[in-house]
């Protein structure tokens, strides 16, 4: 088996000031980012944001906008070249494997198109074969009707990864197979990316996915990208208020800047004042949004909140029973809710002490307010 190799600083895509436009449609939209060789990159994002095109773009299978704009493999220019002439593999959504071809020629048809010698055919399709834990003795012979979904999925990854590219894209490829078998193949995906230290360049609209198995994820909205970083920095400091939403749930203040209280700042806001870190752009006036995650808050009675502690009150609206936590949905005063996360530590043993109609503080660390960029 393959040493893991990390991702290294040099970019292998480069992306300057590209978009793509079809018709009066901005699909993307003056875009700019790098994505390292090595690395695990997702683009994330709801349906119609740009991030199919963008991987099309990359692939060949569309051409940017001619008026400025430029897309680099490897430092090369690649505009000229079409999509077989770029080192790349790429995995559909919907497979896209050949029904009357059996997995062996399913695997080997990439490799007889680029004229690769007959006699390493064989034992380069068994090794693909066995890259994503398919038995050649089992499965070179069964044509695709005779496989689950998952077999399916990973025949369609074995094609890709046998003409030994330098980057695999994958168009949303896990969304076809059931939950538990998605799970386990994002961590095999993360997996054969560290083995082989071939670039991924992963499509996908679930952000827990795009969490759990990127280096850097780039959030896009409306063919832009809203935020480039590693999924702590996406999760932990959202720049918008659509990458808090979209990622995660996220519960949100407004309110004007006060003064300033050490190296913290007061905010005045609909449900009264809290405390925010200092951060660039923050002043006296200042209008401030925040968001705060569910799971950095908790609860207390109203007249408890700890010492140094921002604090909101309202009335439980709802407890819903999710598991591993419990979302307590508190209405606030203004008339919006809130969401708390506390840890299920035991319904049958140790309930929830909150109920419906209870009066509570909801409370969290001013440290834990992620301050966004207005509009």
């Amino acid at each position: 088996m393959a040493r893991p190799v990390a991702p290294t600083e040099q970019p292998i895509v480069e992306f300057h000031r590209v978009s793509k436009t079809f018709g009066e449609v901005r699909a993307v939209d003056d875009i700019s980012f790098e994505i390292r060789r090595g690395e695990f990159f997702s683009l994330l994002g709801p349906s119609g944001c740009g991030k199919t095109t963008t991987l099309r773009l990359l692939a060949g299978f569309e051409r940017p906008d001619l008026e400025r704009g430029e897309i680099r493999i490897e430092g090369q220019a690649v505009h000229d070249r079409r999509p077989y002439e770029r080192p790349i593999g790429m995995v559909f959504q919907n497979y896209a494997i050949f029904p009357h071809l059996s997995v062996e020629r399913n695997v080997a048809f990439g490799l007889e198109q680029h004229r690769v010698p007959r006699s390493e055919i064989p034992e380069r399709v068994a090794r693909a074969l066995e890259m994503v834990r398919l038995d050649p003795g089992t499965f070179s012979r069964r044509m695709p009707n005779q496989l689950s979904g998952g077999q399916r999925q990973r025949v369609a990854l074995a094609r890709a990864l046998v003409l030994r590219p330098a980057i695999l894209l994958l168009d949303e490829p896990l969304g076809a197979i059931d939950l538990k078998l998605r799970k386990e193949m994002q961590l095999e995906l993360k997996q054969l990316n560290q083995q082989l230290g071939i670039t991924f360049v992963y499509v996908t609209h679930d952000q827990e996915e795009a969490l759990t198995m990127s280096d850097r994820i780039a959030v896009m909205d409306n063919a832009r990208i809203a935020q480039l970083g590693t999924p702590a920095e996406i999760y932990e400091n959202p720049r918008t208020g659509f990458v808090a939403r979209f990622i995660g749930e996220s519960n949100f203040f407004t309110g004007r800047v006060a003064g300033r209280e050490g190296a913290t700042w007061t905010v005045a806001g609909p449900l009264g004042a809290f405390r925010v870190p200092d951060a660039p752009g923050l002043g006296a006036g200042a209008e401030v949004t925040i968001a705060v995650r569910p799971e950095w808050m908790d609860l207390c009675p109203p007249d408890a909140v700890p010492a140094c502690e921002n604090g909101v009150p309202g009335t439980v609206r709802d407890v819903i029973y999710l598991g591993e936590t419990m979302h307590v949905i508190v209405a606030l005063a203004d008339g919006a809710s809130c969401t708390v996360a506390l840890r299920n530590e035991g319904q049958l043993i140790k309930p929830l002490r909150w109920k419906r109609g209870d009066g509570a503080m909801v409370h969290w660390l001013p440290e834990d307010c992620q301050i966004l960029e207005l509009p």
